[in-house]
């Protein structure tokens, strides 16, 4: 049987992976969790998976990791910066493992023409994974809906969702879904190299507040501001300068549709629609209810 390993098993997407080739039916003993801090996947142990210790930032602790791993989910580094480093290092310790057959990436959507900021490294991980000679997946994966839902408290206090991207709309999806996705990308035998873009039905920040607005029955509208007045109000928010100019460039680049997609890739590796707006942000509040 093929040995699955997932990189960042115990962060929130790549453990939804791991819990995913479990429900699949994947043997507990043939997935490896590849962690910096075990003490944290210590749940996955106790499921009986291989929870191996390795840092993207050293290569040989990586090497040991990923000896005798057929097929890899490579979840990207969260470390802004750093990331085409850490993720080479995955690569090429990939590469001295005999046995690895297959390496999918969680690059990001639209990866060849996009203005996102986070682009490049992407852009310079396919490039390495190109070159490494080593069949890949590319998950060009959309926004997390989780990175707005995760702020409904403070739209729900404030009134208001601000932002800076216009009517720009944005193909996002949860991290359950996209996690599900993976899992299906690393099953799969298809042969060759596959690139998916991936993301759930769009919407833009007008529509998000009119959703939330709904499903909880609190008045929110999205305010949408110039790219200074957003920088200025996220500085007011306690961002530095260089912090708050990143963030309302990703509004920017929202608004010039690098976020948007009419692929069906999602649904056709998760075999059902991607999860609904209205019912990610229905979850969400009941969570915020009952803390």
């Amino acid at each position: 049987m093929p040995i699955y390993a997932v990189t960042g098993a115990s962060g929130q997407l790549g453990r939804l992976a791991v819990l995913g080739l479990l429900s699949r039916g994947v043997r507990a003993s043939d997935v490896v969790a590849v962690v910096r801090t075990p003490g944290k996947a210590a749940d996955l142990a106790g499921r009986g998976v291989q929870v191996r210790e390795a840092d993207y930032s050293c290569p040989s602790s990586l090497v040991v990791a990923l000896a005798d791993v057929d097929r890899l989910l490579l979840v990207s580094s969260s470390e802004p910066g750093r990331r085409v480093i850490h993720h080479t290092n995955v690569i090429e310790a990939a590469a001295r493992s005999t046995g690895t057959s297959r390496i999918v990436y969680t690059s990001m959507l639209n990866a060849d023409d996009t203005t996102n900021p986070l682009a490049e490294e992407h852009q310079d991980t396919e490039r390495a994974l190109r070159e490494a000679g080593i069949p890949f997946t590319f998950l060009r994966n959309g926004w997390y809906t989780e990175n707005y839902t995760g702020q409904l408290d403070e739209y729900l206090r404030r009134g208001e969702i601000l932002g800076a991207a216009g009517s720009g709309r944005i193909s996002a999806a949860t991290r359950r879904d996209y996690a599900c996705a993976a899992v299906t990308a690393l099953l799969q035998d298809e042969p060759g190299n596959r690139s998916y873009e991936l993301g759930g039905p769009s919407f833009d920040l007008s529509e998000l507040a009119r959703v939330i607005s709904e499903v909880t029955g609190t008045a929110v509208v999205y305010r949408d501001l110039s790219v200074e007045e957003y920088t200025s109000s996220l500085r007011q928010a306690g961002l530095d300068q260089g912090s708050a100019e990143f963030v309302a460039a990703l509004d920017v680049s929202i608004a010039h549709g690098d976020l948007a997609t009419d692929s069906q890739d999602l649904a056709r590796l998760l075999g059902r629609p991607a999860m609904p707006l209205a019912e990610v942000v229905r979850t969400a509040a009941q969570r915020t209810t009952t803390r």
